[in-house]
């Protein structure tokens, strides 16, 4: 299992209707089939890290992944999603002990920065996304 999470806080002067369409956007995200589960909601962590919400999902391996990232949904939401996010960080951990698989992984999210340069940019201007590839 791959387990991708975010934690991230929306741009100040984001009304409570953009901040509810971008977490809808993600929530359809979330729900496509390569998805095993998935969390929305509250950041539960230490406040004075400025993150207010996160977003969890378990993805099964990486053939799931790349289906994942290349759900057209996905694309949709980051350019709803993306553009009122103030800060956001990426954690993924898995259960796979595959030494590789860090490298794997980064093989394909390169593919698809490289297959999709717009795509790309958007995730770049994030503030705190860190993208290699």
């Amino acid at each position: 299992m791959i387990i991708n999470l975010l934690r991230f806080s929306f741009k100040e002067g984001v009304t409570e209707a953009e901040k509810r369409r971008a977490l809808a956007a993600i929530s359809r995200t979330a729900a496509v089939d390569s998805v095993s589960f998935s969390v929305i909601g509250q950041d539960l962590g230490d406040p004075t890290e400025g993150y207010t919400h996160s977003y969890c999902v378990g993805i099964p391996d990486l053939a799931a992944l790349d289906r994942y990232l290349s759900e057209p949904v996905h694309r949709e939401g980051d350019f709803v999603f993306a553009p009122v996010v103030a800060k956001l960080t990426r954690v993924a951990l898995s259960d796979d002990t595959d030494p590789a698989l860090s490298e794997k992984l980064m093989a394909i999210h390169a593919r698809k920065m490289a297959a999709d340069p717009e795509w790309a940019n958007l995730l770049r201007a994030v503030p705190g996304m860190r993208i290699n590839g």
